[in-house]
C-alpha cells in the first residue's frame, strides 16, 4: 500500500495519502470484504479465521487508530453454504452505533442458526447476537453458482430500518433471490420476512445505500418492480439499465433512471455494461458509484463517478388529505362533477362544476395536489388508461398518461379506491374482497403484485367508489346509499362490516353508486 507492506488493512491519512504506519491490522491471509467505521471502532468482516493472531471467524473489530483487536467482541459467522468455508461478504454499523448486521456465506453465528444475515448488538459488552432470523435467504437460489447470494446491507440515515440487495438466479419469490428488500431494526423473533420486496426478474443486485428518503440500488438488473417474469420483462416491470432509485417506504422505483450506459460517448476500449456496481455511497456531496464498467447517465466514468446533489431533486411524497372536513366529489354525468361538503359524518350544500377535462372517468383517487384517474376513452387503450390530473379543489387541469409502465393493467375494472401511505386500495370487477398494489405517485407507478386485505361483513363486489377520510373508509354502493366504516391497516382484520354506518340514503339528485368518487380538503 504506496510501496509499503500491508496485509490488510491499511491507513492513509488524510491530504497528503502517505501509509499511517502505526495502523496493525493483519489476517491470516484471507480477503478483508468489507469495513464499517463507528467512531473509533472499525468492524471488518471476510474470509478470514485469524486477525493479527487472534481467532475471529469472518467478523471482527478493531482500534481504529492502532488497529489492536477489541478482545470484548467475540462473534464468529461459521458453517458455510454447500460445503464451503465461511465467509463475511457485507456489513455496516447503525448510526447510533448500537447494531450491526453482517451478510455473506454462513448458516451458524456463535452457534446460533442464521442464514447469511445475523444482527449483532454491540453495545453490550461482550457483544450478542440478536433474537432476528429469516428462512427467506436459506433456499438455494441458483446453488452451483451462487454460493451466498446476499451481496450488500447498508442501514437506513435513521438506523431504524436496514436494506438487503441479492443476486441469486431462480428460486424466488420462495426465497427473496435477485430481490431488494427492507427489515426493520426492531423486529424481533425467527422466520421473519421484509418489509417489502423488489424482484428484479432474474437480474443481480450487489450495491445498496440507504439515503434521502430513498433507497439506491445498482448491479446489473434491466428491470425493477418485475415478479412477474424470469428473464423478461412482466407485467409492471420498469425499465432501469444497471442503477435506479426505489421509495424507501413501499420499494416501488421512483422517476429516477440514468442508467449504466455511456451510450455513444463510449471511448474505445472502453467497457459499457459489467456485471457488478461494487459500491453506492452517499457522500456529503452526492451519490458516489464504483462498478466494472465505464459508462454512466449516457456519459464515460470510468470505473467511477459521481452524481452530485447540486442540480438534483428532492423525491416530495404525496398522499390522501388527513383533514376530517372538506367535500365529497361525485361524478354525476360526463364532464361533470358534484362537489359535496363533508364533516366526516354529515353532508352539506351541494354544488355542480363542469369540469371539460374529465371526460369518461372511472375509479379516482386524490394525492395532494393532484387526482388520478381512470380515461376510459382513449384510442389504443381498451382496458382504459390511467391518468393524472392537477386539482385545486375548482379545477381539473388536462389529463397526462400518468405513466408508461401501466398499460398492462385493466383500469378499467376498477369499481373504486383511495390512495394511502403508498398504497392504492381498490375494488374491481370479478372480485369480492378489497385489494391493495402499491403506487408510486413520483412517475405514476403501479406495484405488480395485488395483495387481498383482511376484512369481514362488507359486500366488496356491490361497493362503487371509495375514499379515505380520518381513518375510515366512505363507500357508495350498487344501492345508492353512502356509507362509512372504520378502517386499520395494520389491524389483523382491517375492516369489520358491523361497524358500518349509513351516511346518505340516494336523492334524486346524489346517487352513491359510481366508480367516480374522491375526498379533498378544498
Amino acid at each position: 500500500l504506496q510501496g509499503v507492506c500491508r496485509r490488510q488493512p491499511g491507513r492513509l491519512g488524510p491530504g497528503h495519502r502517505a501509509v499511517v504506519v502505526d495502523l496493525v491490522g493483519r489476517s491470516d491471509g484471507g480477503n478483508i470484504r468489507d469495513m464499517a467505521l463507528h467512531g473509533n471502532w472499525l468492524y471488518i468482516g471476510g474470509a478470514f479465521n485469524w486477525i493479527n493472531g487472534t481467532p475471529h471467524t469472518g467478523v471482527a473489530r478493531l482500534n481504529a487508530s492502532t488497529g489492536d483487536v477489541d478482545p470484548t467482541f467475540v462473534v464468529n459467522a461459521t458453517v458455510g453454504r454447500h460445503g464451503t468455508s465461511s465467509y463475511v461478504w457485507t456489513l455496516d454499523i447503525s448510526p447510533d452505533g448500537t447494531t450491526l448486521v453482517i451478510g455473506g456465506n454462513f448458516r451458524e453465528v456463535n452457534g446460533l442458526p442464521r442464514e447469511q444475515i445475523a444482527l449483532i448488538d454491540v453495545s453490550t459488552n461482550p457483544a450478542t447476537v440478536l433474537d432476528w432470523s429469516t428462512q427467506k435467504f436459506a433456499p438455494p437460489c441458483v446453488a452451483t453458482t451462487f454460493t451466498h447470494y446476499v451481496q450488500d446491507v447498508d442501514f437506513s440515515d435513521d438506523g431504524s430500518y436496514f436494506v438487503v440487495g441479492t443476486n441469486g438466479g431462480s428460486g424466488w419469490p420462495a426465497a427473496y433471490c435477485d430481490a431488494l428488500t427492507r427489515w426493520e431494526t426492531d423486529a424481533r423473533g425467527s422466520n421473519l420476512e421484509a418489509t417489502w420486496v423488489n424482484f428484479t426478474g432474474n437480474d443481480s443486485i450487489t450495491a445498496v445505500e440507504a439515503a434521502d428518503g430513498v433507497v439506491y440500488v445498482g448491479g446489473h438488473f434491466r428491470w425493477l418492480n418485475n415478479p412477474n417474469r424470469s428473464d423478461a420483462k412482466g407485467p409492471g416491470g420498469i425499465d432501469r439499465l444497471g442503477i435506479g432509485a426505489v421509495n424507501a417506504s413501499t420499494g416501488m422505483p421512483v422517476n429516477w433512471n440514468p442508467r449504466r450506459t455511456a451510450g455513444a460517448n463510449l471511448p474505445s476500449g472502453g467497457v459499457n455494461w459489467g456485471p457488478t456496481v461494487s459500491v453506492l455511497w452517499r457522500g456529503s456531496d452526492g451519490l458516489y458509484f464504483g462498478q466494472d464498467s465505464d459508462g454512466m447517465g449516457g456519459e464515460y466514468h470510468g470505473r467511477m463517478g459521481m452524481f452530485p446533489l447540486a442540480g438534483g431533486r428532492v423525491v416530495q411524497p404525496k398522499n390522501a388529505t388527513t383533514a376530517s372536513t372538506g367535500y365529497l366529489y361525485l361524478g354525476t354525468a360526463n364532464g361533470e362533477l358534484t362537489k359535496v361538503a363533508f364533516d366526516g359524518t354529515s353532508l352539506g350544500a351541494e354544488q355542480v362544476m363542469n369540469q371539460p377535462n374529465f371526460t369518461h372517468a372511472g375509479a379516482v383517487w386524490q394525492a395532494t395536489d393532484r387526482i388520478f384517474w381512470v380515461n376510459n376513452n382513449v384510442s389504443g387503450y381498451p382496458n382504459g388508461r390511467l391518468d393524472a390530473s392537477m386539482f385545486n379543489g375548482h379545477t381539473i387541469g388536462a389529463p397526462w398518461e400518468a405513466s408508461g409502465y401501466n398499460d398492462w393493467f385493466n383500469a378499467k375494472s376498477l369499481r373504486g379506491g383511495f390512495l394511502l401511505d403508498g398504497r392504492l386500495y381498490y375494488v374491481r370487477s370479478g372480485s369480492s374482497a378489497l385489494h391493495y398494489r402499491y403506487f408510486e405517485t413520483d412517475g405514476g407507478y403501479l406495484g405488480a403484485t395485488e395483495f387481498t386485505v383482511s376484512t369481514q361483513g362488507v359486500s366488496w363486489s356491490a361497493v362503487r367508489g371509495m375514499a379515505w377520510v380520518a381513518g375510515k373508509i366512505v363507500y357508495g354502493a350498487t344501492d345508492g346509499r353512502l356509507r362509512s366504516v372504520p378502517f386499520d391497516p395494520t389491524a389483523d382484520v382491517a375492516v369489520d362490516g358491523s361497524e358500518a354506518v349509513v351516511l346518505a340514503e340516494p336523492t334524486a339528485t346524489l346517487t352513491w353508486s359510481t366508480p367516480t368518487m374522491f375526498f379533498a380538503d378544498k
